[in-house]
């Protein structure tokens, strides 16, 4: 009889190695690797080879970079998604899709169960289980990092045992996961948050100290929120993050040390790189100014954190998400433009924008000649502006006794 067969999201480090021979054992299941190219940086055709190697009957990998940009990374760009207001979400987008694909995978092969390297303690196990278990109910979930509770020492061994070939070693210092979107940095030193960062934590930028003295001005195109341009040359969405990622970085843009609040109850120290996210989100919130009303800017406000949990806590395929994400794209329909952005020792800053869609008149907004504002408008919106505030100063605050006069509201003859 054939054994039921597992799709592993298989990285090629050292828990999803040891994975495949684990699960074999305590499962007797056959292991399918499945390994998504999102821009990690890394030897795909090696890591299939190893895959087979360990153990794996079959290794699946695919490259899913232009899936990942068009269909969670742009959307999360137009949503203004940076989590606690600083983290763009990079390891949090991937892994819906991660969990998406290896479902289809289940499906192609006919598994009875998909399985992942997340411990207990992080919040990808809750990503994946959770969008495993919204897409595909009848799947089982097996987590052996979650299950198995070793040390690094006890893995490392099981490792030598079975004659497992892994890179890692004892003297590994941080937990590092990458994609196009960001790279993020955790344990080691870096547990203790009076640390400051020591310079190998970082691979993607320079010390902003030591950038460049001159500063690089780029000028980014949008088309309904979406970057479509780099200088006036366009470019695929691929080639525009790694681009970005490399001016950026050159110039030390893009990092972020962030004592964040997981999902799981408690707080960690992680270190993020992301020079492309960092300069989009700056210049797609300043051409919002210039496109969005006032109403729109102040609602999506509130639409940004709210999506920035549900990405955060897993919830992608929620239906809530959807509709978040409807109501996004209709914002989105007018945010096109030419945003011109400095990039130097480590800061972004936007220095100008133009728009077809623009909502900023100069006729309007000029205090010199072809001054078109109807000024002789204003006594009366002043009047009507301010009628509810002094009917009810007139009725209710100007009659109260001092003592119960709300406190600094009302001056006083103090004052």
């Amino acid at each position: 009889m054939a054994r039921e067969k597992v799709i592993l999201a298989y990285s090629g480090g050292l828990d999803t190695s040891v994975a495949v021979k684990w699960i074999n054992e305590t499962y007797d299941m056959d292991v399918i690797t499945f390994t998504c190219d999102l821009g990690q940086g890394r030897d795909m055709t090696g890591i299939k080879e190893k895959a087979i190697k360990t153990g794996a009957v079959h290794a699946i990998v695919e490259d899913a970079r232009n899936m990942f940009v068009d269909n969670f990374v742009w959307p999360s760009l137009m949503a203004g998604t940076m989590y606690e207001g600083k983290y763009p979400l990079a390891t949090a987008l991937g892994r819906p899709l991660i969990a998406w694909r290896m479902v289809e995978a289940a499906k192609e092969h006919g598994a009875a169960a998909v399985a992942h390297g997340c411990t207990g303690k992080g919040n990808d196990q809750v990503r994946f289980d959770v969008s495993v278990q919204t897409l595909a109910p009848n799947l089982k979930v097996i987590a052996p990092v979650r299950e198995w509770k070793w040390t690094r020492t006890e893995e490392l061994e099981y490792a030598r045992k079975h004659g497992i070939e892994v890179d890692a070693t004892k003297q590994s210092i941080y937990s590092v996961d990458q994609n196009l979107w960001g790279r993020s940095v955790e344990a080691g030193v870096l547990e203790d948050p009076w640390v400051a960062p020591p310079p190998d934590a970082y691979q993607w930028t320079v010390d902003p100290l030591t950038a460049p003295d001159e500063p690089l001005e780029i000028v980014i195109e949008f088309d309904q929120g979406r970057p479509t341009h780099l200088d006036g040359e366009p470019l695929d969405a691929v080639p525009l993050i790694e681009r970005l990622n490399e001016l950026g970085g050159a110039h030390g843009v893009g990092r972020i040390d962030h004592v964040e609040n997981r999902l799981v109850g408690i707080k960690s120290r992680e270190i993020y790189e992301a020079p492309s996210a960092a300069i989009l989100h700056c210049a797609h919130k300043e051409l919002e100014f210039l496109t969005l009303s006032r109403q729109a800017q102040r609602f999506n406000t509130y639409v940004a954190q709210t999506c920035a949990d549900i990405i955060y806590d897993g919830l992608w395929f929620s239906a809530f998400h959807k509709s978040l994400m409807a109501y996004v794209s209709e914002t989105q329909r007018f945010v096109s433009g030419n945003v011109r952005v400095q990039l130097f020792k480590g800061k972004v800053t936007v220095t100008g924008m133009k728009s077809d869609y623009s909502l900023y008149s100069h006729e309007l907004a000029t205090y010199e000649e072809g001054d078109q504002f109807p000024h002789d408008t204003a006594v009366g919106f002043i009047k009507i502006h301010g009628l509810g505030q002094q009917t009810q100063a007139r009725q209710q605050l100007l009659k109260s006794e001092p003592s119960v006069r709300p406190a600094r509201i009302m001056p006083s003859s103090d004052d």
